[in-house]
């Protein structure tokens, strides 16, 4: 499999190319960041269930909703700063 360089670009922008080795290590953030947000959002769904069963277990899913978004807000920060670093450089004036 020969992987492709993506243009990532939206009008105005400057577009987005990755090398095959950045490919693969985009692949592997996007996909460990999914991991991880998935894993979470399972957290909150199953408390939630566990929320509507028995009330008493609202307030361990406002502890974990707390403290797991900001981690999650985390992921989706720190993965938008390495893209940045991937965007192309401005133009010279």
């Amino acid at each position: 499999m020969n992987p492709t360089s993506p243009d990532l670009s939206s009008e105005g922008a400057n577009p987005v190319h990755f090398t095959p080795e950045e490919w693969m290590e985009f692949r592997v953030r996007y996909s460990n960041m999914k991991h991880s947000m998935n894993n979470a959002l399972a957290v909150f769904m199953a408390l939630a269930e566990l929320a509507q069963r028995n009330p008493e277990n609202y307030e361990k899913l406002a502890r974990s909703v707390c403290t797991r978004t900001s981690e999650i807000v985390g992921l989706i920060q720190e993965f938008s700063d390495y893209l940045d670093t991937k965007g192309s450089p401005p133009p010279v004036r």
